[in-house]
């Protein structure tokens, strides 16, 4: 009885809760007032951060924000109907800004206000972050991601942001942030974050100015002779850092993002070439510029038995090959490809197995790569304007790497005079490879 009393008092107090901030919400889009509009904003921005905050559980209150989100804040269909007309039958400048004002949902107005307010910006990411969490349950709320992905996309532009190298210097709250944060390689104490941020390592980060001690994306470089075919000896802690002068290849591998509320934001394209053209210009030894990347969807590809006939862009003939190397595999593990996510069967292998597992690996990597069931890795390095360097068989040994894609790794290729050619094309559906590499296609 009293459980249910005090479950009752709960749900009473988080609906005058949401009552109050959606009240606050109305409110602060009818101000007109500078100043009493930054005191509302201010007021909503704190009750947003505590409500989206993972130790606040208010989930109903969360879920009447953004119904009257979601259903309140929606333009007017008969004003812009009447303002399309006009625009329709008069197409002029005026006409235009009253059809964009018409169109526009109030609920953008909202973000911006709160947005100008301290805090705001770190308010609206948090709100987005819970925002996402429910999409798959419930779709109607995708208005709302439209219009948030919309402004976050422009406040959050690369021209508006600040790029910073990580350094063993860099306050201890922030290497905090790099290790916790770190989605390829695991940093494995701060000996190893220590060893990322030597001469021959590098970190560089993006920051935004509202946010400027926290990390929206970084990216770790390894200043090497070449292109490495294996990420072991990048992050062994007890290497020895390479002297300058061997310093002829910048090799990123390693790029992650912190901010969940900015799905979607492309970030990680404009900071490679950020930190290329940095690189470059501090280093003029350096001549290739490179990665050392995973392929997260191989084995989950290769594991659910493909049409290798259906391939997009598949050469005359190469069908039969593919099939040839995938029974090849499938004789070498006895029937079950599973195997090939466990060490010991690639001790095994002979010339001829490698020979198959790369052929594999280059169709599922050029044939699909431009599509929209592509590998998500090579898909953002060619969309990047990168090349297709290079297969390295047992590149990655680490139960991850061999879950992933049975230990391989690639190299992609950044050249900066010809990446705005090799973006357009990718967008075209050709993926630029090296010539070396063996292809099916």
């Amino acid at each position: 009885m009293f459980e249910d009393l005090k479950l009752a008092a709960d749900r009473q107090r988080s609906a005058r809760a949401a009552r109050r901030l959606v009240l606050d919400c109305k409110k602060l889009l009818s101000a007109n007032g500078e100043m009493g509009g930054m005191s509302l904003a201010a007021g909503v921005v704190q009750r947003l951060v505590e409500l989206c905050s993972p130790a606040t559980q208010a989930p109903a209150t969360l879920d009447t924000v953004f119904d009257f989100l979601a259903q309140d804040l929606n333009p007017d269909p008969a004003e812009a109907l009447r303002c399309a007309q006009a625009f329709a039958d008069a197409p002029n400048a005026l006409t235009l800004q009253a059809l964009t004002r018409a169109a526009e949902p109030p609920r953008q107005e909202l973000f911006r206000r709160l947005n100008r307010s301290p805090g705001g910006t770190a308010a609206v990411l948090g709100l987005r972050r819970a925002l996402l969490k429910r999409l798959r349950a419930r779709p109607e709320l995708e208005v709302i991601e439209a219009d948030m992905l919309h402004l976050l996309s422009s406040w959050f532009n690369p021209g508006f942001l600040q790029m910073r190298r990580v350094d063993w210097n860099s306050p201890a709250q922030l290497l905090e942030k790099i290790i916790q944060h770190e989605a390829v390689h695991a940093v494995d104490g701060w000996d190893d974050l220590r060893r990322r941020l030597q001469p021959d390592r590098r970190c560089f980060a993006f920051f935004h100015p509202q946010l400027p001690a926290e990390p929206l994306i970084f990216v770790e470089v390894a200043l090497l002779p070449d292109l490495p075919p294996a990420i072991a000896p990048l992050i062994d802690k007890a290497s020895t850092p390479l002297a300058p002068e061997r310093f002829r290849a910048a090799a990123f591998y390693s790029i992650s993002n912190c901010e969940p509320g900015l799905k979607g934001v492309s970030l990680g394209n404009f900071l490679i070439k950020t930190v290329a053209q940095q690189l470059q210009s501090e280093l003029p030894r350096l001549r290739v510029f490179g990665t050392l990347s995973p392929i997260p969807g191989f084995a989950s590809w290769l594991l659910k038995r493909p049409d290798l006939v259906a391939l997009p862009g598949l050469k005359k003939g190469s069908a039969a090959e593919l099939q040839t190397a995938y029974d090849r595999l499938t004789r070498l593990c006895s029937g079950e490809l599973e195997a090939l996510r466990q060490a010991a069967i690639h001790q095994a292998m002979g010339p001829d197995d490698d020979a198959a597992l790369q052929r594999l690996c280059a169709a599922y990597l050029l044939c699909l790569a431009p599509t929209p069931a592509g590998d998500p890795v090579a898909r953002f390095h060619l969309d990047n304007g990168a090349r297709l360097e290079r297969l390295n068989l047992r590149a990655n040994l680490s139960a991850e790497g061999l879950r992933q894609s049975f230990g391989m790794m690639v190299n992609y290729l950044y050249d900066l005079d010809k990446v705005e050619a090799h973006n357009a094309r990718f967008r075209d559906g050709e993926v630029v490879r090296s010539r070396g590499l063996g292809t099916p296609v």
